[in-house]
């Protein structure tokens, strides 16, 4: 049965939350003893790893399904296209002809199969395994292998859509976020209206039949739910995978040119006020490319217009992702606070440039009187800006209380997943379990699902009023049955403390 206003496994983990909430010990003796354990692994990667692996992580905010797939996927999928290899560029291309012959410089793709050094080169070129930096940046290298695997990649497709929720299952992921939603037709459609006022321009796109155009990403994105769902046999099948939810988010490429991005925004808008499987708009594409720069002001205040028509849409931004020398120092000035005072941003992508804005102090305090949270990226900050460590402003965020979660990024070009995040913030960090509780519980507190919070106070400390007498008794029951987001947050207090009692230590053995 597929529920497109929820996950239907959540209605049977609420019984089974409630039973251990009311029967289990004292979550405060096993939370301790999670600290101690955490403590005697923390100067050991292996088996800091195998503690983090086991541990709950609710949420994956920022998670591009493209950039998700591992280039080992896509191998297979250009082998089964009949695609051809770029000998060159290692990227995949379409045959030269109808015959599905490849040309001179070209391989058939279905060859790396069988070619243990042409597989291993493929994998290289469509992923940072084993790059070294040299007449290509590892900047340019990341962006890169979009384009290269392209021809492989099946947009908006189910299939590797099951692929990333097989691996969120494995990490012991509650949920996943995946921008995996674009408007490629429509842009065709903003080249063709151009751009005056925003007013004219969006009663143009109208009139030239964008109201259809978002139909049918409505119907793309059920049937990608529909194939995902297929793909992992739910829910037919009991498997950890079919227990992960999943919602989208629409991206906006922003890289083109403005009258393309607003007709694109303007059809994210529409399409997420209309399908509750898609959540939210995000603007994406690299933030220092040269239309993302120049516009980005311009991008800003688009946003602010169409949310004024759809008020009720979320918004995510990509905002900081830049390092001082990859743009000039006034390009770093202003992107974070522009997303939050004029883009209405709900949550922040990277903000890895912070410090470098204007009264960064002033904008620090904003984000956390308004609960703006942060979606921490550590492996590709590192990879695409050299920002790591102590240069990462990620302890800088938790000192001035703003809200931070710990996401993947593009975790198959990046070739990583959501345990080796957590091990670098651990081991860069030096964070203790409290911490690494703090952000899980914040990964569904700031998700962007349907339905109000568990937690009465942002410390999570009590449940709401509903709840206060406990998760068993009529009000609550009322109460999640309404609530999406309170469910998923009462299944994973019940993950937290079976993964808490597998931590504390046994009671002694009576001795007859």
């Amino acid at each position: 049965m597929f529920v497109r206003n929820g996950i239907a496994f959540v209605a049977l983990a609420v019984s089974a939350a409630c039973a251990a909430l009311g029967q289990t010990p004292s979550p405060r003796s096993y939370a301790t003893a999670a600290e101690r354990q955490l403590d005697r692994v923390r100067d050991s990667p292996p088996a800091l790893y195998a503690f983090l692996l086991r541990m709950p992580k609710g949420a994956d905010l920022h998670n591009h399904l493209s950039g998700a797939v591992y280039a080992e996927s896509f191998i297979r999928d250009a082998a089964a296209q009949s695609l051809c290899i770029d000998d060159h560029a290692l990227s995949f291309v379409r045959p030269a002809n109808r015959a599905g012959q490849c040309a001179d410089g070209q391989t058939p793709a279905a060859r790396a199969l069988e070619d243990n050094q042409l597989f291993g080169s493929l994998i290289d070129s469509l992923s940072m395994r084993n790059f070294v930096p040299g007449r290509e940046s590892a900047h340019d290298h990341f962006f890169a292998t979009f384009d290269k695997f392209s021809a492989a990649s099946r947009e908006e497709s189910g299939v590797y859509a099951a692929e990333v929720t097989r691996r969120a299952a494995e990490q012991n992921e509650s949920y996943l976020e995946l921008m995996a939603v674009s408007g490629g037709a429509v842009t065709t459609l903003g080249k063709k209206v151009g751009l005056a006022g925003f007013d004219e321009t969006a009663s143009q796109l109208r009139a030239a039949g964008l109201p259809a155009y978002v139909e049918r990403l409505k119907a793309d994105v059920d049937a990608m739910e529909q194939e995902r769902r297929a793909a992992l046999n739910c829910p037919a099948s009991d498997s950890p995978s079919c227990r992960v939810a999943v919602r989208y988010i629409f991206q906006v490429l922003r890289a083109l040119p403005k009258e393309q991005v607003f007709a694109q925004v303007l059809a994210g808008f529409m399409l997420a006020s209309s399908d509750p499987l898609v959540v939210a708009i995000n603007l994406v594409q690299p933030e220092d490319y040269l239309d993302a720069m120049r516009d980005y002001h311009l991008h800003m205040q688009m946003v602010d217009y169409v949310r004024r028509l759809y008020p009720n849409v979320h918004i995510t931004l990509h905002a900081g992702e830049l390092a001082s020398g990859l743009v000039p120092p006034d390009g770093l000035r202003f992107h974070i606070r522009e997303a939050v005072e004029i883009g209405h941003a709900e949550r922040i992508g990277h903000g890895v440039d912070i410090m470098y804005e204007n009264d960064a102090v002033g904008l620090l305090e904003l984000m956390h009187r308004r609960r703006i949270a942060v979606e921490i990226n550590l492996t590709s900050n590192d990879l695409i800006l050299g920002v790591k460590g102590n240069a990462h402003p990620f302890p800088i965020y938790r000192r001035h209380g703003v809200p931070v979660v710990i996401s993947t990024d593009d975790e198959g070009v990046s070739r990583s997943h959501l345990t080796e995040e957590y091990l670098r913030a651990v081991l860069a960090y030096h964070l203790t379990y409290a911490d690494l509780k703090q952000i899980v519980r914040d990964s569904l507190e700031f998700a962007f699902l349907p339905g109000a919070s568990y937690w009465g106070d942002p410390a999570y400390r009590s449940p709401v009023a509903a709840c206060a007498a406990g998760a068993r008794g009529k009000s609550c029951q009322d109460f999640l049955s309404g609530s999406e987001k309170a469910r998923l947050q009462l299944d994973l207090e019940q993950r937290f403390e079976q993964f808490e009692r597998a931590a504390a230590p046994a009671p002694p053995r009576k001795i007859e």
